[in-house]
């Protein structure tokens, strides 16, 4: 079994209060959960209102499932025009590790 997860960094665009911060965090949440079937949540950075940190995770079979659905996460979330992408860390680990 395979486990694994993605991190992001995110600097948020013409965002002036928590409230709108939410207005685009929650639907990409939404969309990457409906998307890619995987478990979601803003892990940081909740105070801030120009930034996020949000994490994506999934279990798999095999690590190229999982590398595959990783980077498909990624390369969704790096092309949304009302963000920038600043930074992402990538994760797999073997369920005998």
């Amino acid at each position: 079994m395979w486990i694994g997860w993605i991190e992001f960094d995110i600097l948020l665009g013409d965002i002036h209060s928590l409230k709108e911060k939410r207005s685009v965090v929650r639907p990409l949440l939404a969309e990457l959960k409906r998307r890619y079937d995987v478990s979601v949540a803003e892990v940081g950075n909740q105070d801030q209102y120009r930034r996020a940190r949000l994490g994506a995770g999934l279990v798999a079979a095999d690590r190229a499932h999982l590398v595959e659905v990783l980077t498909a996460v990624e390369r969704f979330v790096a092309a949304r025009p009302e963000l920038e992408l600043l930074s992402a860390r990538q994760r797999e680990l073997h369920s005998e590790d």
